[in-house]
């Protein structure tokens, strides 16, 4: 691939799931080679609607040979199911699906998987193994207050994560356990509140016994939240810092598959970042793949890594190894050949 393909596989571009693909979001997509695309906002259109969306974002993508462009939702349940409407099932919240058994959750997660793929989705931006104390539930505003969460006790999170994350590999769907290291001591929401930040998180066991379970059951990517966390490293977000995405995730989990960023693009949390640092600062803490919701961002995270790749030598050298893994679980599932 040339240095802009590479490149180009590091990003996962927003676009609507409600309508069809705008004219100058498939001309990002073709100008950026881009790799991965994220269906967002919430569509009642059903499978086939949905699946026409998707072969849309691959034809205007123009994926290099040999490789396939990723599609990714949230479909986790509850109130963050992208996809609805005829042929999705309505997917309980993990609350609710906290009170089936893991075998009763692996197999409904392997029919919501089935359903995924009939749609042209290959890559399901779930499940959440964030552990949220009870006394914090009501003022938890990205996991409690939104019943996005298994619970409070680490082994009911646990279990309930590697169910999920079992169910959809059995179906053929990828699956990115998040926001490590967790938003479960945290108040406000990093889609819509800057500055938050977590003072509690030290990276124990108990904390992180879902993000753990999930690399056990050999989960194809973990999101990286966009919150600081001053026990672990009081200078930079999660996603921009060594200390949480080398250091903890890769070394102390280890973790060795796609690392992902959460919403880099129109998030409160990176609006002081300069776009331009916001792929390259990622890629330098140990991450791989960068959401933008915005795709009129995509230039400037593109461009910011490519002009930096030109003058440092040891970041252009980096780079191929960022590609691989992504690329590596696009093999797993089928949308890309490795064996050249």
């Amino acid at each position: 691939m040339t240095p802009e393909e590479q490149v180009g596989q590091l990003v996962m571009v927003g676009v609507p799931a409600t309508s069809d693909l705008a004219p100058q979001t498939a001309q990002v997509l073709a100008e950026h080679h881009v790799g991965s695309v994220l269906l967002l906002q919430n569509t009642e259109a059903g499978v086939d609607a949905v699946a026409r969306l998707a072969e849309q974002a691959r034809d205007a993508a123009g994926a290099p040979e040999g490789t396939t462009t990723m599609l990714a939702a949230d479909q986790e349940g509850g109130l963050v199911q992208r996809l609805q409407g005829p042929g999705f099932d309505t997917i309980p919240s993990a609350r609710e699906q906290a009170a089936l058994s893991p075998e009763e959750l692996e197999e409904a997660a392997e029919t919501w998987g089935e359903q995924l793929r009939r749609a042209g989705v290959d890559y399901d931006l779930a499940p959440v193994a964030d552990l949220v104390p009870e006394e914090l539930e009501q003022v938890n505003e990205p996991i409690g207050r939104l019943d996005r969460g298994y619970g409070a006790d680490p082994g009911t999170v646990a279990s309930r994560v590697a169910a999920f994350v079992e169910g959809m590999d059995e179906a053929g769907v990828a699956t990115s356990v998040k926001h490590f290291p967790g938003l479960g001591q945290v108040r406000g929401n990093t889609d819509f509140t800057a500055d938050v930040v977590d003072r509690t998180t030290t990276g124990s066991d108990e904390e992180l016994a879902g993000f753990r379970a999930a690399v056990e059951a050999e989960v194809d990517s973990v999101m990286v939240a966009t919150a600081t966390y001053t026990r672990l490293d009081p200078d930079h977000q999660a996603v921009f810092s060594e200390a949480v995405v080398t250091d903890l995730l890769r070394g102390e989990l280890s973790f060795d598959g796609v690392v992902v960023s959460d919403d880099l693009g129109v998030a409160e949390a990176v609006a002081d970042v300069d776009p331009e640092r916001r792929l390259l600062d990622f890629l330098s803490a140990g991450g791989d793949l960068v959401i933008t919701a915005d795709p009129a961002l995509t230039d400037e995270m593109v461009g910011g890594v490519l002009d930096a790749a030109e003058q440092d030598r040891e970041l252009a050298a980096e780079l191929p190894g960022h590609v691989t893994r992504v690329l590596a679980l696009k093999a797993e599932r089928g949308l890309a050949d490795c064996d050249d």
